[in-house]
């Protein structure tokens, strides 16, 4: 066998020799020096070469990069020393010594690292197959983070790696900043975004005690995943419960939750004179499906053992929704029909509700009848109703009752544009309701039905000037349009046939910070349709610029109010004055209003304002106004007068904190304060909050919590925890 050794510039002549009749025995071979001073000794009888002084070789979709190779080209064999890189796809084994096979795929080391974003692993004793994506190694250590020295490990005895499937390690022990935490028998975890994990919020709370709640993540297949949850609060016990998530495709999504605690101390976060039982549970079961086109499906169960279950233990889903209730639905559509069944029975006998059992709803959306310019629509509906009020301790507070009810209106509309901007559509309709039982709380059962009659019209129309010379580099301006819309909207419904106190009340007017509609199918409070003789006004202004080559509203300001012109006994002439305003003087900075001002007394029932500033990634403050009198019509006594700031400040990479308040400026109270600091780990993310509130009805209420997440699993969304701070805190 022939070696030999050459100057530089015949090492590279051979080297380009050798490599052309690689090539020519199997393509896709390329072979070279980074640096230009590579040396290769080639032997063509047995097609075995030697590259020194740093070489790359890339073979189909693998790079093998290392300070010496000798492989042969026949059998595909490489045996890399010094620096040794094998990166294939999105793979990366990294070891100073490294046997592979560029054929089969076969892999083998001594001491190595491997990398496939979001898991790292190292160690000895390697064995594997790339082609078959499995590895085995032995004293290995499995890490998040990409670096020398991670925050966060696994060392295990042995450990058996898919990549982009799963890792599993036996006698497994986690380390967090070199210190042992947990140990694992057996450690399995997927990788890739469907990947188990395990997560901890330690803490304190005034009503819990030291705390930590627990829950593990995982995934059986793409059907099936869910949650165990296990907590242990120091004052009210152990809690625990599944959360299962099924997904079937077109037979829908759904969730089912369950959770039960056994409270040492159920009282300790009730209100005066309510009695908790000890043994406390929770179920909540969603689904939807879409089975076919133009069919969708829902349903909601949401159980609750006692009163403040939710409240306490759930504080999100609390403040989300504080009177849940149960239904399902299923919903076909047409072009120009809906037919909805809708059933709500009642599962929790604490909270008022009115049973449907069920509704039957068809729904014809505005249709042009023929070639006519009239246009029609209806709304038409059966069901049974039960009308329960809250049971407590065996006390009902209020009388239930019930009733059979068939409702049918139907409309005439005539829209036509005069001088081709006037937009005019009077309207006529009429509404018949029949009922079958209680004819309301207290009365004798009797059946009896309405009729109501609509009329009315709706005008408005639509003019803009466009300006686009205007710039402003201060109010980030380039040209302006200004578009204005007035309406009026004209309502008379004369006195129905029988009035609403003579009718059982399940679909009544509820209280609302907000103008109802006036005109029908929008206002659908069928029992408590009563007279109408009102004209609704609104002006609505948009000022809109150009940002980043888009159209975007600049101003949108709409204003509004009613004017009865035969108010009921219950009415005064003039409704409040509503004001919804949104102004965007940068893309960075932004301004909410909702105002509602009652003329007649001469004051301000309502105003909810907020201010957003968010200039760059370094800082972010939000603050927000909510006041409300306490005397506005059906919320009496009810008075609010709140201040709120939330500001975010990233200190650097690594550090962030996050300010919240709420302040009642009448009486000067700080009901609310809350402050967390961010610590950026490298692959984690890890939050210390401490929150304080006054509770009017108790003691103070004070929680100490840390939360932490893997940056490729976050438990948040962007900005979840900037918005919802109390998801630092736990569910």
């Amino acid at each position: 066998m022939m070696r030999p050794r050459l100057n530089a510039i015949l090492v590279l002549s051979l080297l380009a020799l050798s490599l052309k009749v690689m090539a020519q025995a199997r393509p896709g071979w390329e072979v070279y020096s980074p640096w230009g001073q590579g040396a290769v000794v080639y032997d063509f009888e047995k097609q075995l070469a030697t590259a020194t002084n740093g070489v790359v070789i890339k073979y189909e979709n693998t790079v093998l990069t290392a300070d010496t190779v000798t492989w042969n080209e026949r059998s595909g064999e490489a045996i890399a020393d010094g620096d040794v890189r094998v990166q294939r796809g999105d793979e990366t084994w990294v070891s100073q010594h490294l046997a592979y096979n560029f054929y089969t795929h076969q892999l083998q080391a001594g001491q190595f690292r491997m990398g496939q974003p979001p898991a790292y692993a190292g160690g000895q004793g390697l064995h594997g197959e790339l082609t078959n994506r499995v590895y085995v190694a032995t004293n290995a250590v499995v890490t998040g983070d990409d670096v020398a020295q991670p925050s966060v490990k696994i060392r295990a005895s042995y450990i058996r790696v898919e990549p982009g499937k799963r890792i599993i390690a036996h006698n497994a022990v986690v380390y967090i900043m070199d210190v042992p935490m947990f140990y694992f028998p057996y450690y399995s975890r997927r990788l890739g975004p469907r990947a188990n994990t395990f997560n901890f919020v330690p803490g304190y709370r005034s009503s819990f005690g030291p705390f930590l709640l627990a829950d593990y993540t995982w995934f059986l297949n793409d059907e099936l995943d869910g949650k165990l949850h296990l907590d242990y609060r120091e004052r009210r016990g152990v809690g625990a419960g599944p959360d299962l998530n099924f997904h079937l495709g077109r037979w829908g999504d759904g969730a089912l939750r369950y959770y039960y605690l056994h409270d040492i101390d159920p009282n300790a976060d009730a209100a005066a004179g309510a009695s908790i039982p000890q043994n406390r549970e929770r179920v909540y079961f969603a689904y939807q499906a879409n089975p076919q086109t133009n069919f969708n499906v829902k349903a909601m169960v949401r159980y609750q053992g006692d009163t403040n279950i939710i409240r306490e233990f759930f504080e999100r889903e609390y403040r989300d929704d504080p009177q849940p209730n149960t239904f399902i639905e299923a919903n076909r559509f047409w072009n120009n029909l809906s037919l909805d069944l809708y059933a709500q029975p009642r599962v929790n006998d604490f909270l008022e509700t009115v049973e449907s059992l069920p509704d039957v709803r068809l729904t014809a959306f505005r249709t042009q009848l023929g070639n006519s310019p009239f246009y029609y629509e209806s709304q038409s509906s059966a069901g049974y109703y039960r009308r329960l009020f809250p049971e407590l301790d065996s006390l009902t507070l209020g009388t239930n009752y019930e009733a059979g009810r068939v409702d049918t209106y139907h409309q005439i509309t005539l829209p036509h544009t005069f001088f081709g901007w006037l937009n005019v559509a009077p309207r006529v309709g009429g509404r018949y309701t029949y009922y079958n039982g209680d004819s309301g709380p207290g009365q004798p059962s009797e059946q009896q039905s309405r009729g109501v009659f609509n009329t009315g019209a709706e005008v408005s129309f639509k003019a803009s000037q466009l300006w686009p010379s205007v710039q402003s580099g201060a109010l980030d301006l380039d040209g302006v349009r200004h578009i204005v819309e007035p309406s009026i909207n004209y309502v008379y419904v004369p006195a129905p046939t029988v009035p609403p106190s003579q009718l059982p009340q399940f679909d009544y007017q509820l209280p609302s910070l907000r103008l109802l509609p006036i005109d029908f199918p929008d206002y659908n409070d069928i029992d408590s349709i009563d007279s109408e003789n009102v004209m609704r006004f609104g002006i609505h202004n948009k000022l809109q610029t150009k940002r980043n080559g888009a159209v975007v509203n600049f101003l949108d300001w709409n204003l509004y109010t009613d004017w009865r012109i035969k108010p009921r006994a219950d009415q005064t002439t003039f409704s409040d004055l509503y004001s919804d305003l949104e102004l965007r003087p940068r893309s960075w900075l932004g301004l909410e209003s909702i105002t509602r001002y009652d003329p007649e007394r001469g004051q301000l029932n309502l105003a909810y304002h907020t201010l957003t500033l968010r200039p760059n990634s370094t800082w972010s403050w939000s603050i927000g106004h909510f006041y409300l009198a306490n005397d506005v019509p059906d919320f009496p006594g009810l008075g609010n007068n709140s201040l709120i700031s939330i500001f975010y400040y990233r200190v650097n990479e690594n550090w962030g904190f996050r300010l919240y308040h709420r302040f009642e400026p009448l009486t000067g109270a700080l009901q609310e304060q809350a402050y967390t600091v961010y610590r950026d780990m490298r692959s984690w993310t890890a939050a210390l909050t401490f929150r304080t509130r006054d509770n009017p009805t108790g003691p103070q209420d004070v929680t100490v919590a840390f939360t932490f997440s893997l940056k490729a699993y976050p438990r948040y969304g962007v900005y979840d925890d900037m918005a919802y701070g109390n998801l630092l805190l736990g569910p």
